[in-house]
């Protein structure tokens, strides 16, 4: 669960059951919007390029936008030209902007800004994603399909292809908001074209997926890369002896954490909740000592990391076949 989780989102004790009443309310509104969309009262806005969504079924880190800069790559990789459209949560555009991939991620937010710099697609953000959908299009007619990042409950943007990223961490006591983290039931990733797991999966929650396809994930990383020039790199042997501490602001730090102590590392933890807004005092170390982060968190800290700042950067490892249905699914007749 995300640090900044309620704790009885882990268990179903009273407080979570006492939100019960409110879970059921929020849920059956869930259903009903779904509904009207598919039933043809609400109507979803078709862009004139094929969509994919990448989201997910509950709050919290899950593997999202590591997953929209593979599919990104693996779509250039095959001859598509893709575009990606974001809310950018936790910036303050009002209406739709395209992403300076050295912008401010307090303007476009963090995770739009980390796409914009990694991916080499446009990036567009805004609240209405068929508005930024357009406004992409309008900007770079080259673009051929768009992947909406997050995108999975903004049904007023048509898609044609569902992937759902999956991390039975995040899904605590399986409740709905405000009970639990949930923001759709498991049922919701099973009507989508594929999941891509990240982590392992009880074999409960195999079975409740069935029969949609899944593709197990993982992230991966080798060397570090020092945050005020990027060109500079090591392995985690270069910081054996030192004071090393890890800094993390994302969905599960703990993950992050793990991953460096399975490379021999013994780190100092410092957690924050997600989208944290960081200051030059979180990031202060001791002459000597060592900070590590990730990149998602590097891009909202370089005007005041530490010389002694570097960055984790990973990619996303998918089990074969993944890339090849979502390419088969575009080419196949559109989904409202």
């Amino acid at each position: 669960m995300p640090r900044s989780a309620p704790g009885f989102w882990r268990h179903r004790g009273v407080p979570a059951f006492c939100l019960l009443p409110l879970s059921l309310i929020f849920s059956g509104l869930a259903w009903l919007r779904r509904r009207l969309f598919a039933w043809g009262l609400l109507a979803a806005q078709r862009l004139p390029v094929p969509v994919v969504v990448v989201g997910n079924i509950a709050v919290g880190g899950s593997g999202k936008t590591p997953v929209a800069l593979w599919l990104a790559a693996e779509l250039r990789r095959r001859g598509y030209r893709p575009g990606i459209v974001s809310r950018g949560y936790g910036g303050s555009v009002d209406g739709v902007a395209e992403v300076d991939p050295a912008g401010e991620p307090a303007l476009f937010g963090d995770e739009p800004v980390l796409m914009a710099a990694l991916s080499g697609c446009p990036v567009f953000v805004g609240r209405d994603r068929p508005a930024a959908g357009r406004a992409l299009l309008a900007a770079h007619p080259h673009v051929n399909v768009l992947i909406a990042d997050d995108g999975l409950q903004h049904y007023r943007l048509a898609r044609d292809v569902e992937l759902v990223v999956l991390d039975e961490a995040t899904l605590g006591n399986g409740l709905p908001l405000p009970a639990g983290p949930l923001r759709e039931g498991v049922g919701r990733a099973r009507r989508s074209a594929l999941v891509l797991a990240h982590g392992p999966l009880s074999a409960g929650l195999r079975a409740a997926l069935t029969p949609v396809p899944v593709f197990p994930f993982h992230l991966e990383g080798e060397c570090f890369e020092r945050l005020a020039d990027r060109s500079e790199r090591c392995r985690a042997a270069a910081f054996q002896g030192r004071r090393v501490h890890a800094l993390a602001g994302i969905g599960q730090p703990e993950r992050f954490f793990r991953q460096l102590e399975a490379l021999g590392l013994r780190i100092e933890r410092r957690p924050f909740p997600d989208h944290h807004v960081f200051t030059a005092k979180d990031l202060s170390i001791p002459d000597g000592d060592v900070l590590l982060m990730t990149e998602k968190d590097a891009v909202k800290c370089r005007a005041f990391a530490p010389a002694e700042c570097w960055v984790w950067p990973v990619r996303v490892q998918i089990a074969p076949g993944a890339a090849e249905l979502i390419v088969e699914k575009l080419d196949g007749p559109p989904t409202a």
